[in-house]
Protein backbone atom coordinates (compact mmCIF):
# COMPACT_ATOMS: atom_id res chain seq x y z
CA UNK A 1 0.00 0.00 0.00
CA UNK A 2 1.07 3.38 -0.67
CA UNK A 3 0.08 7.14 0.60
CA UNK A 4 1.11 9.92 -1.57
CA UNK A 5 2.20 13.06 0.26
CA UNK A 6 3.52 14.56 2.72
CA UNK A 7 3.56 14.55 6.70
CA UNK A 8 3.85 18.34 6.65
CA UNK A 9 0.31 18.42 5.85
CA UNK A 10 -2.31 17.46 8.66
CA UNK A 11 -4.36 15.20 6.67
CA UNK A 12 -1.74 12.92 5.22
CA UNK A 13 -0.02 12.70 8.86
CA UNK A 14 -3.38 11.68 10.07
CA UNK A 15 -3.46 8.73 7.22
CA UNK A 16 -0.12 7.79 8.44
CA UNK A 17 -0.61 7.96 12.23
CA UNK A 18 -3.70 5.99 12.11
CA UNK A 19 -2.50 3.67 10.08
CA UNK A 20 0.51 2.91 12.31
CA UNK A 21 -1.82 2.88 15.30
CA UNK A 22 -3.88 -0.37 13.12
CA UNK A 23 -0.63 -1.68 12.54
CA UNK A 24 -1.09 -1.27 8.70
CA UNK A 25 2.16 -1.04 6.69
CA UNK A 26 2.29 1.59 3.92
CA UNK A 27 5.05 3.03 1.46
CA UNK A 28 4.78 6.55 1.41
CA UNK A 29 5.79 8.56 -1.59
CA UNK A 30 6.53 12.23 -1.71
CA UNK A 31 4.39 13.93 -3.66
CA UNK A 32 3.40 17.42 -3.29
CA UNK A 33 -0.31 19.02 -4.58
CA UNK A 34 -0.68 18.85 -8.42
CA UNK A 35 2.14 16.72 -8.95
CA UNK A 36 2.15 15.04 -12.34
CA UNK A 37 3.44 11.90 -11.72
CA UNK A 38 0.84 9.25 -13.07
CA UNK A 39 0.25 7.11 -10.57
CA UNK A 40 -0.65 9.93 -8.38
CA UNK A 41 -2.99 11.57 -10.07
CA UNK A 42 -4.75 7.96 -11.32
CA UNK A 43 -5.29 8.08 -7.47
CA UNK A 44 -5.77 11.85 -6.78
CA UNK A 45 -7.58 13.05 -10.12
CA UNK A 46 -7.49 17.19 -8.84
CA UNK A 47 -4.17 16.53 -7.25
CA UNK A 48 -5.14 16.55 -3.66
CA UNK A 49 -2.94 14.74 -1.08
CA UNK A 50 -2.94 12.67 0.26
CA UNK A 51 -3.75 9.93 -2.56
CA UNK A 52 -3.70 5.81 -1.79
CA UNK A 53 -3.02 3.05 -4.09
CA UNK A 54 -3.90 -0.69 -2.59
CA UNK A 55 -3.21 -2.79 -5.38
CA UNK A 56 -5.02 -1.93 -8.76
CA UNK A 57 -7.21 -0.05 -6.49
CA UNK A 58 -7.03 4.42 -5.82
CA UNK A 59 -8.23 6.33 -3.54
CA UNK A 60 -7.99 10.09 -2.28
CA UNK A 61 -9.18 12.50 0.59
CA UNK A 62 -7.91 11.31 3.68
CA UNK A 63 -11.44 10.54 5.57
CA UNK A 64 -12.21 8.33 2.33
CA UNK A 65 -8.75 6.21 2.82
CA UNK A 66 -9.07 5.94 6.43
CA UNK A 67 -13.06 4.47 5.93
CA UNK A 68 -11.38 2.48 3.24
CA UNK A 69 -8.81 1.01 5.40
CA UNK A 70 -10.94 0.63 8.77
CA UNK A 71 -13.28 -1.44 6.47
CA UNK A 72 -10.62 -3.66 5.70
CA UNK A 73 -8.46 -3.66 8.96
CA UNK A 74 -11.51 -3.85 11.30
CA UNK A 75 -8.79 -4.40 14.55
CA UNK A 76 -8.06 -2.40 16.51
CA UNK A 77 -11.47 -0.28 16.02
CA UNK A 78 -10.44 3.31 15.55
CA UNK A 79 -14.09 4.24 14.18
CA UNK A 80 -16.46 2.77 16.92
CA UNK A 81 -19.31 0.47 15.61
CA UNK A 82 -21.60 2.40 18.31
CA UNK A 83 -24.28 4.66 16.87
CA UNK A 84 -23.76 7.92 18.99
CA UNK A 85 -19.72 7.25 19.52
CA UNK A 86 -19.77 6.69 15.85
CA UNK A 87 -21.11 9.78 15.08
CA UNK A 88 -18.66 11.78 17.77
CA UNK A 89 -15.97 10.47 15.85
CA UNK A 90 -17.39 11.71 11.98
CA UNK A 91 -18.13 15.05 13.59
CA UNK A 92 -14.84 15.24 15.60
CA UNK A 93 -12.61 14.05 12.18
CA UNK A 94 -15.05 16.88 10.49
CA UNK A 95 -14.31 19.65 13.04
CA UNK A 96 -10.66 19.26 12.60
CA UNK A 97 -10.58 18.63 8.34
CA UNK A 98 -12.51 22.08 8.35
CA UNK A 99 -12.86 24.68 10.88
CA UNK A 100 -9.20 23.36 12.79
CA UNK A 101 -7.31 22.75 9.30
CA UNK A 102 -8.78 26.33 7.73
CA UNK A 103 -7.13 28.17 10.53
CA UNK A 104 -4.37 26.34 10.69
CA UNK A 105 -3.78 26.60 6.99
CA UNK A 106 -3.28 30.19 6.76
CA UNK A 107 -0.75 30.38 9.36
CA UNK A 108 1.23 27.36 8.07
CA UNK A 109 1.20 28.80 4.34
CA UNK A 110 1.79 32.42 4.77
CA UNK A 111 4.62 31.50 7.34
CA UNK A 112 5.83 28.02 6.16
CA UNK A 113 5.02 27.00 2.65
CA UNK A 114 5.40 30.69 0.94
CA UNK A 115 8.65 31.73 1.86
CA UNK A 116 10.45 28.52 2.20
CA UNK A 117 9.00 26.06 -0.61
CA UNK A 118 7.51 28.77 -3.23
CA UNK A 119 10.28 31.17 -2.72
CA UNK A 120 8.18 33.85 -2.36
CA UNK A 121 6.95 36.21 0.71
CA UNK A 122 3.84 35.11 2.92
CA UNK A 123 1.30 37.13 3.91
CA UNK A 124 2.23 37.76 7.37
CA UNK A 125 -0.82 39.51 9.02
CA UNK A 126 -3.42 37.06 7.27
CA UNK A 127 -1.44 34.37 8.93
CA UNK A 128 -1.00 37.27 12.49
CA UNK A 129 -5.52 37.81 11.84
CA UNK A 130 -5.44 34.03 11.79
CA UNK A 131 -3.66 33.63 15.26
CA UNK A 132 -5.78 36.37 16.29
CA UNK A 133 -9.60 35.99 15.63
CA UNK A 134 -9.70 32.69 14.07
CA UNK A 135 -7.99 30.33 16.71
CA UNK A 136 -9.33 31.46 20.33
CA UNK A 137 -13.00 30.12 19.44
CA UNK A 138 -11.49 26.96 18.13
CA UNK A 139 -9.16 26.41 21.63
CA UNK A 140 -12.09 27.80 23.62
CA UNK A 141 -14.23 24.68 22.50
CA UNK A 142 -11.54 22.35 22.69
CA UNK A 143 -10.97 23.47 26.38
CA UNK A 144 -14.64 23.22 27.46
CA UNK A 145 -14.01 19.66 25.32
CA UNK A 146 -11.06 17.74 25.82
CA UNK A 147 -11.01 14.73 28.47
CA UNK A 148 -9.20 15.06 31.63
CA UNK A 149 -5.83 13.84 31.56
CA UNK A 150 -5.45 10.70 30.11
CA UNK A 151 -8.50 10.52 28.32
CA UNK A 152 -9.53 10.38 24.77
CA UNK A 153 -12.56 12.34 22.78
CA UNK A 154 -14.49 9.37 22.01
CA UNK A 155 -14.90 6.34 24.49
CA UNK A 156 -12.23 5.12 26.90
CA UNK A 157 -9.84 4.17 23.99
CA UNK A 158 -7.77 6.00 21.19
CA UNK A 159 -10.04 6.66 18.08
CA UNK A 160 -9.98 8.65 14.54
CA UNK A 161 -10.75 11.37 16.75
CA UNK A 162 -7.97 11.87 18.32
CA UNK A 163 -5.79 11.45 15.53
CA UNK A 164 -7.39 13.95 13.48
CA UNK A 165 -7.67 16.80 15.99
CA UNK A 166 -4.70 16.77 17.59
CA UNK A 167 -2.75 16.81 13.76
CA UNK A 168 -3.30 20.04 13.06
CA UNK A 169 -1.42 21.04 15.92
CA UNK A 170 1.75 19.69 14.34
CA UNK A 171 1.83 22.75 12.10
CA UNK A 172 0.90 25.00 14.69
CA UNK A 173 4.30 23.95 16.78
CA UNK A 174 5.83 23.97 13.10
CA UNK A 175 5.05 27.73 12.81
CA UNK A 176 5.09 28.77 16.48
CA UNK A 177 1.89 29.61 16.77
CA UNK A 178 1.19 30.40 21.07
CA UNK A 179 -1.39 27.93 22.87
CA UNK A 180 -1.19 29.43 25.99
CA UNK A 181 -0.97 26.68 28.64
CA UNK A 182 -2.66 29.07 31.16
CA UNK A 183 -5.46 29.69 29.17
CA UNK A 184 -5.86 26.59 27.77
CA UNK A 185 -4.27 23.98 29.95
CA UNK A 186 -6.44 20.85 29.25
CA UNK A 187 -6.08 22.00 25.15
CA UNK A 188 -2.26 21.15 25.87
CA UNK A 189 -1.86 18.83 27.84
CA UNK A 190 -4.39 16.79 25.48
CA UNK A 191 -2.44 17.38 22.41
CA UNK A 192 1.19 16.75 23.90
CA UNK A 193 0.18 13.46 25.02
CA UNK A 194 -1.14 12.38 21.68
CA UNK A 195 1.27 14.02 19.53
CA UNK A 196 3.86 11.77 21.39
CA UNK A 197 2.58 8.73 20.49
CA UNK A 198 5.05 6.90 18.70
CA UNK A 199 2.31 6.41 15.64
CA UNK A 200 2.89 10.56 14.86
CA UNK A 201 6.13 11.69 16.82
CA UNK A 202 8.71 10.24 14.41
CA UNK A 203 6.81 12.10 11.38
CA UNK A 204 7.19 15.73 13.57
CA UNK A 205 10.50 15.30 13.87
CA UNK A 206 11.48 14.51 10.60
CA UNK A 207 9.56 17.58 9.71
CA UNK A 208 11.19 19.63 11.76
CA UNK A 209 14.68 18.36 10.38
CA UNK A 210 12.80 19.35 7.38
CA UNK A 211 11.51 22.52 8.08
CA UNK A 212 15.13 23.92 9.60
CA UNK A 213 16.99 22.73 6.45
CA UNK A 214 14.64 24.81 4.25
CA UNK A 215 14.94 27.57 6.96
CA UNK A 216 15.16 31.54 5.20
Amino acid sequence: MIVYGSSLSPYVRKVLAYAAEKGIDVDVKPVAPGDPDPAFREASPFGKMPAFRDGDYGLSDSSAIIHYLEAKFPQPALIPAEAKLRGKVIWFDEFADTILVSCGAKIFFNLIVAPRFLGRPGDEEAARQAELNDLPPILDYLERTVPDEGGFLVGDSLTLADIAVASPFANFRHTKTKVCPERYPRTVAYVDRILARPSIAPWIERETILLEARAV
